[in-house]
């Protein structure tokens, strides 16, 4: 487990978060409702660019996990992307959880956001076996 452990998280990362991505601009994710919603408020771009930025922001973030080098970049990355993910929780409780039943009672779209804490939690896990090469000068 130990031996492959580490390479199968940072797959499967990669593998979420490209297949995941891709599925935004191409106008066929499930999410894609909820996304729409959260961004809904947002200035600058409308909802359909934010749908589509997100996507691809998702997309880099695989393929940097499919890059060594380039994880600490990806895990950078990700955190930001984590921020916009909970905000539903937050700009949409009538969506994310059952009426009446906050916080406790997810909707399927809560559940949908709150299984990121395993991503985070693995992305965590990948990064703390990351070595810094300045620490080892």
């Amino acid at each position: 487990m130990r031996r492959y452990g580490f390479d199968a998280l940072r797959y499967s990362l990669a593998v979420i978060f490209i297949w995941f991505g891709l599925l935004k601009p191409l106008g066929i994710s499930p999410a894609e409702q909820l996304v729409l919603q959260t961004v809904d408020w947002m200035p600058f771009f409308s909802a359909d660019v934010w749908l589509s930025a997100i996507g691809w922001w998702e997309v880099v973030i695989g393929v940097l996990f499919l890059y060594k080098p380039a994880i600490r970049f990806a895990i950078g990355l990700l955190a930001m992307q984590m921020v916009g993910t909970f905000m539903p929780l937050v700009l949409l409780p009538a969506i994310t959880f059952q009426e009446g039943r906050i916080p406790y009672g997810l909707t399927m779209e809560g559940q949908y956001i709150i299984k990121n804490l395993l991503i985070i939690s693995s992305a965590l896990v990948i990064g703390g076996t990351v070595s810094n090469k300045s620490n080892n000068a």
